[in-house]
């Protein structure tokens, strides 16, 4: 099973100690493959992605929704994500 597409994304993480309250950004990969969308900790099967879609929040970057039919998620990233859903779209929704 091979790659079609790669998308870099951001999670942010809070942190809560003794000490006070720390935001760490984890850098994340999301893959498309001919059968399936696999993200860190969720794997979609390609016959539940109904759709992808993406908002642009502020000057750089924004949010790539992926459409299931179980519902909408939601993934931070710094630069469009227009190829991956290209790639989507053609090869995966024919």
């Amino acid at each position: 099973m091979h790659v079609l597409a790669k998308q870099a994304y951001s999670k942010t993480l809070r942190v809560v100690t003794s000490i006070g309250k720390t935001e760490v950004e984890d850098k994340r990969m999301m893959y498309l493959y001919p059968e399936k969308l696999v993200t860190e900790y969720r794997e979609f099967l390609i016959a539940n992605v109904l759709d992808m879609s993406y908002r642009q929040v502020g000057k750089v970057g924004g949010l790539l929704y992926v459409h299931t039919s179980g519902g909408v998620y939601s993934y931070t990233v710094d630069a469009s994500p227009r190829e991956f859903i290209e790639v989507f779209k053609a090869q995966v929704k024919r």
